[in-house]
């Protein structure tokens, strides 16, 4: 008998809630659709050196930071949900592609609410635990050495602000989902303070935001 085909159930709250851009990822991903994730808020609130190298982060103004979730009991967001095969590696499959991140199965719900299984989601993590998994030379090569002091300890008031070219993105996309997701990314995903949506960040950045547009090379990937 063969054996079984198995899964990982990824939750995508940022870039990969275009399916265009995911399936640049996973070619080969199913059942694209919407979920919801509860306990957790989606903020920008940490600086990936992936950023810089691909020449869209403004290290100027610190429109540089992109987005992850982080527990917050009484927060929840709109994701999308999909399956990808597991050729035997699990989450470490995933591990260089999201080098910062805490990868970590998470609970979620389907889009009429009910509960429906359990997602990979990259959730928020630190400084101390990058350095303690790829080591403090890669720190020190993509971050520190390109002026960029830490991951994820940027303090509430730092003013950090969205890399525009992923913010445009991800807007674009919420805005093909429609409904729920479009609203959920509207108002419940927050910058660095916590407090500020992205409805009223964008209401105050007026054209300029929507106007970054992505290099030709990553068209494709940042496209919407």
């Amino acid at each position: 008998m063969a054996a079984s085909i198995k899964t990982i159930t990824i939750l995508g709250l940022g870039s990969i809630l275009s399916e265009r851009s995911a399936r640049v990822t996973f070619p080969g991903l199913t059942n694209f659709r919407i979920g919801r994730v509860r306990g957790y808020r989606r903020i920008f609130a940490h600086t990936p050196a992936i950023f810089v190298e691909r020449g869209i982060a403004d290290t100027g103004t610190l429109e540089m930071s992109s987005l992850s979730a982080e527990e917050c009991d009484d927060a929840s967001f709109a994701c999308t949900v999909f399956e990808v095969v597991d050729e035997g590696l699990g989450m470490d499959a995933f591990r260089e592609r999201e080098e910062e991140f805490e990868l970590r199965m998470v609970p979620y719900e389907g889009y009429d609410g009910t509960p429906a299984g359990v997602g990979l989601l990259c959730v928020a993590s630190t400084d101390v635990a990058y350095v303690t998994a790829w080591g403090a030379e890669r720190f020190q090569r993509l971050y520190t050495d390109r002026g960029m002091r830490t991951i994820w300890s940027w303090p509430r008031d730092s003013g950090l602000r969205p890399c525009g070219t992923y913010l445009r993105h991800c807007v674009l996309a919420a805005q093909k989902l429609g409904g729920e997701a479009k609203a959920s990314f509207l108002d419940q995903t927050y910058l660095v303070d916590r407090k500020t949506t992205i409805r009223q960040y964008l209401a105050g950045a007026g054209d300029g935001v929507m106007a970054t547009l992505p290099p030709t090379a990553l068209a494709e990937r940042y496209g919407g």
